[in-house]
């Protein structure tokens, strides 16, 4: 209760000057009741039995004071912190480029590749509360899916529609890159940064690999590159019938570490290898504790007007004592 009372904060507080018309309220009510200083001895009333309008009678001039306090506690309005937190900001901008080749249906993670990439990608959007997070996909060619947004609701949902096929297959390393870092050249973030996610050889694409880490190093991005996929035969594409039907067979995927590595190495990131589905979270894990970089503290509120409460309260109060008057105190002249 003593927690309730410190969230509430008054817009008006001056309207609470009009109490002082409350003791003369009551002084003026006191004074109306006063009888004669001669009072005579009666036993009349002893046998009079309990009539419910001689017990209101007199609350009957309290519901008016009553009536009165809720209604300038009204006009004072009331309202109640709903939220109130210390947020340390990061200033930090994310994008996430995700390769979205055929390859990424490989099963040597469950039930696939691409799907727990999709998953492990929302546990770290949702640790991250308070930076923009975007997300790029690549495959023979590269487009934005999702632009840098704070709505991690809505970058969610882009993450959980992903599919391999959605573009020509191949695997543009370069453009997935040089896409993400387009989205971040003009950030004025503290920090930008592009997780990268393949799991093959860059061959396709009009940007190689190379030059889009030049260009992310020139604008101040660092690239964590990460290579997904297990040393071990898995079943996979092998190929594509004409109409549009992937053919699965025994695999072992090629993913060009070096040039990953390398990649990292240029931007001031790391390159990771997620073999299975808990590296990659690890992975995950890992870049969240690197990319912490805290620049401002601000305080956040959120408040609900409660005025109404009050209001109805003494409207229902005010009505009540004339209804009281008109019904079953009303007198006869």
């Amino acid at each position: 209760m003593i927690g309730l009372i410190r969230n509430i904060n008054f817009e008006n507080p001056e309207f609470f000057l009009l109490l002082l018309v409350i003791p003369l309220l009551i002084w003026w009510q006191l004074r109306r009741k006063k009888r004669a200083t001669l009072t005579i001895s009666t036993i009349s009333r002893i046998d009079t039995p309990f009539s419910l309008r001689t017990a209101i009678v007199p609350f009957i001039p309290w519901l008016r004071v009553a009536s009165l306090v809720f209604l300038i506690i009204a006009l004072a309005r009331p309202q109640l912190t709903l939220r109130e937190e210390e947020v340390k900001a990061e200033g930090i901008d994310i994008m996430m480029s995700i390769d979205l080749s055929t390859s990424m249906l490989t099963r040597d993670f469950n039930p696939d590749r691409i799907s727990v990439t999709k998953r492990v990608a929302a546990d770290f959007v949702d640790k991250r509360q308070y930076d923009r997070i975007g997300l790029t996909v690549f495959a023979e060619e590269s487009f934005t899916q999702c632009p840098l947004t704070t709505d991690h609701r809505i970058l969610k949902n882009f993450l959980s529609n992903l599919q391999c096929g959605l573009l020509a297959d191949g695997t543009a390393i370069g453009m997935g890159l040089a896409t993400a870092v387009n989205r971040l050249k003009d950030s004025p973030a503290t920090s930008k940064v592009i997780i990268l996610l393949t799991d093959g050889v860059n061959n396709s694409g009009y940007v190689t690999p190379l030059t889009a880490a030049e260009i992310a190093k020139e604008f101040g991005i660092k690239v964590y590159t990460i290579g997904v996929g297990s040393n071990q035969n898995a079943m996979g594409p092998t190929s594509i019938k004409r109409d549009g039907t992937i053919i699965f067979g025994m695999t072992r995927g090629r993913i060009d570490e070096a040039l990953l590595k390398e990649i990292a190495s240029m931007t001031g990131g790391q390159y990771f290898r997620a073999a299975d589905e808990a590296s990659l979270e690890n992975i995950y894990n890992q870049i969240d504790r690197l990319e912490k970089t805290e620049i401002e503290v601000s305080v956040f509120r959120r408040y609900s007007e409660e005025f109404r409460f009050f209001f109805l309260i003494g409207l229902f109060l005010i009505l009540l004592e004339v209804l009281l008057r008109f019904t079953i105190l009303r007198t006869i002249p």
